[in-house]
């Protein structure tokens, strides 16, 4: 008998040791029984978890006691295709059974094939290319170390970064050093430095910033975190000429904006940016991350050995980025995106103790004339809706793109009530 088959277990005794493994014993346990466990075993960076989840499918989940929630949030804009979406379980389960890992000393079809799918739909020139990572943080860290390359000369060199006031890019240390929130910042400080905060959407504000000393400038489109606040389209248009006319780097960081979610693949469009990064709705779920360079001189700043990552472009995670995007083309679901989002902000700032609603395509805050924003996200969830506190006042939706108008008008219905508990 051969090495091989000596070592592999048979399908029923996998089988019948996964039945009898600790998820399954864990699943039998009550929400209050698996919350105390889980504070016995994780560490607290994310405090209390308000729900111990359990299943999902579409625009639903159900936690550990049977209490089934409408998904507002989408895993904060990640859950594209909703929970369980078929097509992208089974591409998912397909891939692994074929090739699920092979470091990045090698290459797979669905890599090649999702890198030349996201060089479509961004409209990118010819030269450019595509860097995949595993987050967010992990894809603005890869553009920040490229931008680093934009040095300038011994005699002008370019040494400072420009980002926005109330910018969020992520939390390892080079991602956080762009972001503005000071509580986020202080306790790991000193972190890199030379990055300069100016007022978001402030065109005068940004061209009186940038010069010759600047190798970079960071934009969210649409600053998710700090309560969906809307860039203008003139605002990164401008941001574009600024930065071409100072020899600056522009990188839009599309983590939470892009993948349809504004009824768009991408925030941005139509301006072409240096970089741009994405993740959260990329993969619908499956972690992944990607940088896209735009234009052969950017493309040469990074070179073999100055970046890597072990599960960055893995095939699973780039299968289910193709699932993503085939999904969302052969759904219409832009189209979708952009009517639902529509009707949705219409129908809010009807409701009383709205006072103000803003966003694009499934990306909507509205804020609060008198309740308190965290307090309403409770009286929610006990409701059976899933949202989110930016603020004090501040509510973001960030639903799955399929979700219907039917399923919005159950949690719009229950607003009002909700409001007022709150």
């Amino acid at each position: 008998m051969s090495e091989s088959a000596t070592h592999t277990p048979k399908t029923t005794d996998l089988a019948a040791d996964l039945a009898s493994d600790e998820v399954h014993e864990l699943s039998q346990l009550s929400s209050s029984a698996l919350s105390q466990r889980y504070q016995q075993s994780l560490l607290g960076v994310f405090g209390t978890p308000q729900r111990v989840l359990v299943r999902g499918a579409g625009c639903h989940v159900w936690d550990a006691d049977g209490k089934q929630y409408l998904d507002l949030l989408g895993g904060i804009a990640v859950n594209t295709l909703g929970h369980a979406n078929p097509l992208l379980t089974s591409v998912i389960t397909s891939q692994l059974a074929t090739l699920g890992h092979v470091s990045n000393f090698f290459t797979s079809p669905s890599q090649i094939a999702l890198a030349e799918k996201l060089l479509e739909i961004s409209g990118a020139p010819t030269g450019s290319k595509v860097f995949f990572a595993n987050s967010g943080t992990e894809a603005n860290e890869a553009a920040l170390k490229l931008t680093r390359r934009n040095t300038g000369t011994p005699e002008a060199p370019r040494t400072k970064v420009i980002a926005l006031e109330q910018a969020f890019h992520g939390r390892t240390l080079g991602a956080l050093s762009l972001t503005h929130k000071e509580k986020y910042r202080a306790p790991f400080a000193p972190l890199p430095e030379n990055v300069t905060w100016i007022p978001a959407g402030d065109i005068e504000a940004l061209r009186a910033a940038v010069d010759e000393s600047v190798a970079a400038v960071f934009i969210e489109p649409i600053q998710g975190e700090a309560g969906v606040k809307m860039l203008s389209a003139q605002y990164l248009q401008a941001a574009r000429e600024i930065t071409r006319e100072a020899g600056a780097l522009l990188v839009f960081d599309e983590v939470q904006t892009g993948m349809g979610r504004t009824g768009a693949f991408f925030a941005s469009t139509p301006v072409i940016p240096d970089v741009m990064t994405l993740a959260k709705g990329l993969g619908g779920g499956f972690p992944i991350g990607a940088m896209i360079v735009f234009g052969e001189e950017n493309c040469a700043r990074l070179t073999p050995g100055d970046h890597g990552t072990t599960f960055g472009g893995n095939p699973m995670a780039c299968a289910a980025g193709l699932a993503v995007i085939h999904t969302i083309e052969s759904q219409n679901l832009l189209e979708a995106v952009k009517t639902n989002g529509t009707w949705l902000r219409e129908q809010l700032s009807q409701i009383p103790g709205i006072s103000q609603v803003r966003g694009a395509g499934l990306l909507t805050a509205f804020e609060l004339a008198e309740a308190n924003a965290p307090k309403l996200v409770s009286v929610a969830l006990d409701a059976g809706f899933i949202i989110n506190a930016t603020d004090e006042n501040t509510i973001r939706l960030a639903p799955p793109l399929v979700i219907t108008q039917e399923q919005l008008e159950t949690f719009l219905t229950a607003l009002p009530q909700l409001i007022a508990n709150a």
